[in-house]
C-alpha cells in the first residue's frame, strides 16, 4: 500500500513519536487525505487515508486465545472539527507488537495518527455509546504516529486559553442522551466512595440562572480527579459530560473525556481554577461565566456563610466541619491514624491527649500549644485512611462530619472531668470525609491570622511532657495495652453449667455434639473492619447475605427510575410531597383506607425516587416501601436494596424465600405498622440482622477458631438491627473487640477470657466438617460507654 512520503517507515518500529502536533499533518505523511472520525463508515475507503484524534482512554495488553495480544484504547476528535452532539469517539484495537510498542509510547492526551487502519463494526456500541464502528491495527500496513501532550510540571492545572471556548448549556435547555458542558453552583456534594468496581463515586446537585436543579454522578479510578468541592455554593464546570433523563429528573453523568473544575463561590475573590485535570482550557469568557454565577448565587443565598465551625464552639455529641491546620500525624494502630491539628482558638473543654510512640509522630512536637489547649487530637478510620496517610504537617484541612465525643478516664475519680475526642467515623454519611484546602484559599486569611497571633513566641514557652502524659487518654475506638487496665475487662458464662475448663487440645479431640468451658486468649479476629460483620440472616433457609452498600443501592433504585412506568393500581391513592434539595415533588402512593396525616401510622408507598431522596422521606415519615410499576401494576424493588425504610433503619428481604403479591395491605389508618406486619402484608420474607464474628482462640495446649453470631447481641449488650443504623453502637462493638485485643498487644498482655464453647458437625460436599460457636457467654467491666 503506498503513503507518500513516509518518515522513519524503515525505523522496524510500527509507533513513531513525533515532536510537534502540526507536523502530523503537514511532513509526516503528505500523501494522505484525513478522515474525520464523524465520517467514518463501514463502508469508508481507507486507502491513503489517516484518521487524527487524541487518546481519551488506554487499556492494559491482554493475551488472545490465540497466543498474541491486544490493547484497546479510545480515540476523540478535536472538537475544532466536530460537533459535541456527534459520534466523535471510536474505539481501537492494536494487536501483536503494535499493542505492545502503543502501550510503552502512548499516554493518555496524546496526539495520534493512525494509517493503514481497517474498519470493523463495533460490538460494544450499545454498552459504550461510542461510535458504531471500530478501528483495527493490525499487519505491516498499520503505523501510528503520536505526539505527547504538554503537561505542565507545576503542581496546580495549567490553564489554555488559545483554544477555541467551550459551548455551555443551561441546566433547564439540557435534552437526553447528549455530551454537554455545564457551569453551576453546588448546593450538595458526597465526598467520594469506592463502588463495588475498581471506581470512586461522588455525587453532587448544582444550579444555575435557571433555577433547575440536576444531580451528577462522577466515576473515576482516581480520587484526584474527583471535583475539589470544598463548600456549598463553589462553582463548578462539568466539560463533556452525557445528560441523561430519569423520570421527570435530568442527570448528568461522566462520559470519556470528562472534566470538571470548580471555583471558590464567594463573590470577589480570585478565579482560581481547581481542576480534575492537569491541562484545561479557560479564557475570559469563563472567567465571566464564573464571576456572573457568583453574583446570582450570592443573591439567592447560596453559598454557606459560616461552613465550618471553630473549636471554640464545639460541645459534646455534635457533628460539625473544620478548618484547620494540620501539625503531626502517627498511625495509632493498622486502622486508625491520629491527626493533630489546630484553628487557633481554644476549646472550652478540656481535649483528648492520645499516647503513641514518640518515634512515630511526623511533624514537629507542640508541648505549649498542647498545654494551652489549642490542639486537637482527631483520629481516623477505615476509608479515610487513603486520604489521611498522604496528608503533610502544614497542609490546611477541612474535615467533615466531625464527631465530638466525650471520654472519661476509668482510672480518675469520678469528679475528674471526662476530656473531648473528635472522631471521624468510616463511611461517606452526611458527607463525611477529609479534603486538603489550597493555602491561597480565601476562606483560610481569617484561620490564617489566627494562627499568626499565636506561632509568636509560643515556642518559648517550656512544658514538662511528663505532666502533660499523665492526663492523655487513650481514643474511644482504642484500648491502653497495660496488665492493669485489662484485668478490669472480663468475659462470664451465663449457661448455668458446672463445668470444669477444659484445654482447646481437649476440645478438639473431643466427638461433637458438646458443650464444654474454655479458658483462652483472643490471638486474632476476621472481619478486622468490624461494620463488616453485620450480616443479614434468613431464620427460613438459614442463609446469611452481607448487608448491600450504599453504591449497590443506589444502582437500583436508578435502575427503577430508568423502567419506571405510571401507576393505574385501583388501591392506590396518590398525593405529593415536596423534599428539600430535590428540587421536585415526589409522588406518594397509600391504600386507600390509610390516613395521609398521620406519619406514625401510616404505610407510605415512593415510586420513581433515588436513595438520596428515600432517605430524605423516610426521615420525615415513620414506614417508607420504594417501589416500581410494571404493566400498571405496583412491585417491588430488586432485594438488593431495602423494601422498607424506618427512619435510619433499612429492612430487607430474602431473595430466596419472599413471594411478594403486593396486593392491597389490609388495615386501618390507626394501624401502627411494624416491620413484621409490612413483611406479612407484602409476602416478603424478612432478614434479620445478625453480628458473625470469627475469633481465634488459643491457650498454652492448641489455637481453634470459633464462630460468634447466635449469642452476639448478649456479648456485646448491643441490638444488631439498632446497631445497623447506630454508629454509637457500632463504637461499643469496636471498643469491646479491643478489650479483647488490644491493637498492637503481645499475646502475653491480652486478657484470659472465659468462653462457653458448643461443637457441632456439618456434612459440606460429602465431607463432614467440626465447628466451634461460642454461646452463653458476656462481656463484663471496665469498657467505654458511648455517649
Amino acid at each position: 500500500m503506498g503513503f507518500g512520503a513516509v518518515i522513519d517507515i524503515n525505523c522496524g518500529m510500527p509507533v513513531h513519536t513525533v515532536k510537534d502536533a502540526s507536523d502530523l499533518d503537514t511532513k509526516v505523511l503528505p500523501g494522505l487525505q484525513r478522515i474525520l472520525v464523524q465520517n467514518l463508515k463501514l463502508s469508508s475507503d481507507t486507502v491513503n487515508r489517516s484518521v487524527k484524534s487524541k487518546v481519551v482512554q488506554k487499556g492494559p495488553v491482554v493475551s488472545c486465545r490465540q497466543g498474541d495480544c491486544m490493547l484497546k484504547a479510545v480515540i476523540q476528535e478535536d472538537l475544532q472539527q466536530s460537533s459535541v452532539s456527534q459520534q466523535t469517539s471510536i474505539n481501537v484495537i492494536f494487536f501483536g507488537t503494535l499493542a505492545k510498542d502503543f502501550s510503552l509510547s502512548v499516554s493518555q492526551g496524546d496526539i495520534v495518527l493512525l494509517v493503514g487502519f481497517i474498519i470493523s463494526k463495533s460490538p460494544t456500541e450499545q454498552s459504550d455509546r461510542l461510535h458504531p464502528c471500530q478501528l483495527e491495527m493490525s499487519g505491516a500496513d498499520a503505523r501510528v504516529y503520536v505526539c505527547a501532550s504538554s503537561v505542565s510540571p507545576s503542581r496546580g492545572p495549567s490553564v489554555v486559553s488559545s483554544e477555541p471556548r467551550y459551548t455551555y448549556v443551561r441546566l433547564n435547555e439540557l435534552k437526553p442522551r447528549r455530551i454537554v458542558n455545564v457551569y453551576g453552583v453546588v448546593i450538595f456534594f458526597k465526598q467520594p466512595f469506592p463502588t463495588k468496581g475498581t471506581d470512586y463515586c461522588s455525587t453532587l446537585k448544582i444550579t444555575d440562572q435557571s433555577n433547575t436543579k440536576v444531580g451528577c454522578t462522577i466515576f473515576s479510578e482516581r480520587l484526584e480527579d474527583h471535583p475539589k468541592i470544598f463548600r456549598i455554593g463553589d462553582i463548578i464546570c462539568l466539560r463533556r459530560v452525557k445528560a441523561q433523563m430519569f423520570n421527570d429528573s435530568m442527570t448528568l453523568l461522566t462520559s470519556l473525556g470528562w472534566s470538571a473544575v470548580t471555583f471558590d463561590g464567594a463573590v470577589d475573590s480570585p478565579v482560581e481554577p481547581r481542576g480534575s485535570r492537569r491541562t484545561f482550557h479557560f479564557d475570559e469568557a469563563d472567567k465571566c461565566a464564573v464571576e456572573t454565577l457568583r453574583q446570582w448565587a450570592s443573591s439567592q443565598s447560596l453559598l454557606a456563610t459560616e461552613p465550618t465551625v471553630p473549636l471554640s464552639s464545639v460541645q459534646p455529641c455534635m457533628y460539625f466541619d473544620l478548618s484547620c491546620q494540620l501539625l503531626a500525624k502517627a498511625w495509632v494502630d493498622s486502622r486508625c491514624m491520629l491527626l493533630k491539628v489546630w484553628d487557633g482558638t481554644k476549646c472550652e473543654h478540656p481535649l483528648l491527649r492520645v499516647a503513641v510512640a514518640a518515634d512515630s509522630w511526623e511533624g514537629q512536637s507542640t508541648p505549649s500549644q498542647d498545654g494551652a489547649n489549642l490542639t486537637a487530637n482527631v483520629l481516623v478510620y477505615d476509608n479515610h485512611l487513603e486520604v489521611a496517610k498522604t496528608l503533610k504537617p502544614g497542609m490546611f484541612l477541612r474535615i467533615y462530619n466531625l464527631h465530638a465525643v466525650s471520654q472519661r478516664d476509668p482510672k480518675q475519680p469520678p469528679d475528674v472531668p471526662s476530656r473531648l475526642g473528635f472522631l471521624l467515623h468510616g463511611g461517606t454519611s452526611f458527607g463525611r470525609g477529609l479534603r486538603v484546602l489550597p493555602s491561597h484559599s480565601p476562606d483560610l486569611e481569617p484561620l490564617k491570622r489566627l494562627l499568626e497571633s499565636h506561632a509568636d513566641g509560643a515556642d518559648e514557652e517550656e512544658v514538662n511532657d511528663g505532666t502533660l502524659l499523665e492526663v492523655w487518654f487513650t481514643p474511644p475506638e482504642s484500648v491502653v495495652s497495660d496488665t492493669a487496665n485489662t484485668e478490669e475487662f472480663y468475659t462470664v458464662q451465663t449457661c448455668g453449667h458446672t463445668l470444669h475448663p477444659v484445654s482447646l487440645a481437649h476440645v478438639k479431640r473431643s466427638t461433637p455434639p458438646l458443650v464444654c468451658h474454655v479458658r483462652a486468649k483472643v490471638m486474632s479476629y476476621r472481619p478486622q473492619k468490624l461494620y463488616q460483620c453485620l450480616k443479614l440472616f434468613c431464620p427460613q433457609c438459614k442463609s446469611i447475605e452481607e448487608v448491600p452498600d450504599d453504591g449497590t443501592i443506589a444502582e437500583v433504585f436508578q435502575d427503577a427510575l430508568r423502567n419506571s412506568q405510571p401507576c393505574s393500581e385501583h388501591w392506590a391513592v396518590s398525593s405529593s410531597v415536596d423534599v428539600p434539595g430535590t428540587g421536585r415533588p415526589i409522588t406518594m402512593h397509600v391504600s386507600s383506607d390509610m390516613v395521609l396525616d398521620n406519619a406514625h401510622s401510616q404505610l407510605l408507598f415512593l415510586q420513581s425516587v433515588t436513595l438520596d431522596e428515600m432517605c430524605v422521606i423516610s426521615g420525615m415519615h415513620k414506614n417508607v416501601v420504594p417501589v416500581q410499576s410494571e404493566s400498571g401494576r405496583m412491585k417491588l424493588l430488586d432485594f438488593s436494596a431495602p423494601f422498607l425504610f424506618c427512619g435510619d433503619k433499612r429492612y430487607y428481604g430474602c431473595k430466596r424465600c419472599s413471594r411478594s403479591t403486593f396486593v392491597e395491605p389490609a388495615g386501618s389508618g390507626a394501624h401502627v405498622w411494624s416491620e413484621l406486619d409490612v413483611a406479612k402484608a407484602l409476602g416478603v420474607q424478612l432478614l434479620q440482622y445478625v453480628l458473625l464474628i470469627q475469633f481465634q482462640l488459643r491457650d498454652d495446649s492448641s489455637t481453634l477458631d470459633a464462630l460468634l453470631w447466635e449469642d452476639a447481641e448478649r456479648f456485646f449488650h448491643v441490638s444488631s438491627a439498632e446497631t445497623s443504623a447506630n454508629q454509637d453502637l457500632q463504637d461499643r462493638v469496636q471498643l469491646i473487640m479491643d478489650r479483647l485485643h488490644p491493637p498492637g498487644s503481645s499475646i502475653a498482655e491480652r486478657p484470659w477470657l472465659d468462653f462457653c464453647l458448643s461443637t457441632y458437625s456439618v456434612e459440606e460436599k460429602g465431607r463432614t466438617q467440626v465447628c466451634y460457636q461460642i454461646t452463653n457467654t458476656e462481656t463484663r467491666g471496665n469498657f467505654y460507654t458511648p455517649h
